[in-house]
């Protein structure tokens, strides 16, 4: 077992957590900033592709909720079983990477192969939006694999408390995307001017060059795990341990995907115009969500490692620290936000219609920001706690449960101003629930040590807390 795979159970907990969130928060902060350049240089096309990468992206979340959510599951057995010192667990899981991406980006090809159209109107696709959104649907879904398994290797790895080699991964793919985007799309020096079928074929280009460098990675043995042919053959046990925790991540993520497709639908009401302006509003936003996921993914095997230690008072701790850390960073973000919100608006919009659209928008559907870390942190200290339905539940309840109903009735009330006021209002209800229900696992696990401490000598217990 390798030195950063050790450190989650012993070295000091602020400075690993920053270790280990600051690889993930420049890994999806270079992916956030990819699909903020795409959306600039497709913007050239007009409003038109701008709306139609809004109503594709659904589609795109149900692959990379499957892919979140199996990374999720692979990496807390993992590092569970790193801390269990059980290797040979690990390695079994690691081989499964390799089925799973190939199962499940020809679950997410085929369908789009024979009913793009049907996919696309079921998305909420306007006829003036059809050809770009059909262009860009089916070439993207031709990289579905590769995406898949560049998700599923960078959890992997980051499973074993290397933060850096998946941050190399999602960096270096992402760049690439950045650099190729201008070329294909408007046809710079010798390449094709390709339009929107241009940015398609430079994400999956990116993806293709993340996949190999993972196998380089994994196949190198430049990781902690050491596949044998064998291992790659699924087995169902591994599988079941792997989804028990990975199945109510990808629900979370799927019913995510809905939320944002009957987002889009009610968005679609008014026209292609402001479906553009949510697209620019929601992908300028993820940057801010960026260091939410960082953290998250740092917070998952120090829970997990920890967790199969035993030792508790290491395992909660991460999670007070993560979540202050997290409350202060998007503080400051929001205030960031709020304040320039025109002139983040104006680098992509210059008409008046949709910077009158977006930039109330983005106010109001990122003013709840500090409660949304928190809750997801929560949630994914339940991932780590290997309990999987639990985690489920909560995320249902942010995502789903409080979201679809104000979604509905506030748009009935207000229009389109109450579809975004929907977003920030069922965050921090589902904060609050969420919150009470962590408060209530840690007192159940506190008396279950005080129960314990009565059978063995009570200076052990004490150190063990």
């Amino acid at each position: 077992m390798e030195k950063h795979t050790e450190r989650l159970g012993s070295a000091p907990l602020a400075s690993l957590l920053v270790r280990l969130s600051l690889p993930g928060i420049t890994a999806n902060i270079a992916f956030s900033l990819y699909n903020v350049v795409d959306t600039f240089w497709v913007a050239q096309l007009g409003h038109e592709a701008i709306a139609a990468l809004t109503i594709v992206f659904p589609y795109q979340i149900l692959a990379m909720a499957v892919g979140m959510g199996t990374g999720t599951g692979i990496g807390a057995l993992v590092s569970k079983n790193f801390g269990e010192k059980n290797f040979k667990t690990t390695n079994l899981t690691a081989g499964h990477i390799f089925s799973l991406s190939i199962i499940w980006g020809l679950v997410f090809l085929m369908p789009v192969i024979l009913f793009s159209e049907t996919i696309l109107i079921f998305l909420g696709a306007t006829k003036n939006i059809m050809s770009y959104a059909k262009t860009y649907l089916i070439v993207t879904s031709f990289g579905a694999p590769a995406n898949v398994f560049v998700i599923l290797v960078g959890s992997l790895i980051r499973g074993s408390g290397d933060a850096v080699k998946p941050t190399i991964i999602m960096v270096t793919s992402s760049i690439l995307n950045i650099i190729l985007d201008p070329l294909l799309i408007l046809g710079l020096g010798p390449f094709p001017g390709m339009g929107i079928k241009g940015a398609a074929i430079a994400t999956v280009i990116s993806q293709g060059a993340g996949m190999l460098i993972g196998l380089f990675y994994l196949l190198g043995n430049k990781t902690s795990f050491r596949l044998r042919g064998q291992y790659l053959i699924p087995r169902w046990l591994i599988l079941k341990k792997i989804y028990y925790v990975g199945a109510p991540a990808s629900v979370q993520q799927l019913t995510e995907s809905l939320a944002f497709i009957l987002f889009n639908k009610l968005v679609s009401i008014y026209g292609s115009i402001p479906i553009a302006a949510v697209g620019i509003a929601m992908r300028l936003s993820d940057l801010a969500f960026m260091p939410i996921m960082g953290v998250s993914n740092a917070l998952l095997p120090v829970v997990g490692y920890n967790l199969g230690t035993g030792n508790q008072k290491r395992l909660w701790k991460s999670i007070k620290l993560s979540t202050i850390g997290m409350v202060i960073l998007l503080a400051l973000f929001t205030i960031i936000i709020e304040i320039w919100t025109p002139e983040i608006v104006g680098i992509f919009i210059k008409d008046s219609e949709g910077l009158n659209v977006t930039i109330p928008g983005m106010r109001i559907m990122l003013s709840a920001m500090v409660f949304i870390g928190p809750s997801i942190l929560f949630i994914t200290a339940f991932q780590g706690l290997s309990m999987g339905g639990t985690a489920l539940w909560l995320s249902l309840v942010r995502q789903f449960i409080l979201f679809v109903p104000l979604l509905f009735l506030l748009e009935n009330l207000l229009g389109l101003t109450g579809i975004w006021f929907a977003l920030p209002l069922s965050d921090v209800l589902s904060f609050n629930v969420i919150f009470a229900f962590l408060l209530r696992e840690y007192s159940k696990r506190k008396k279950r040590m005080a129960i314990n401490c009565i059978k063995i000598e009570y200076s052990r217990c004490e150190s063990a807390a």
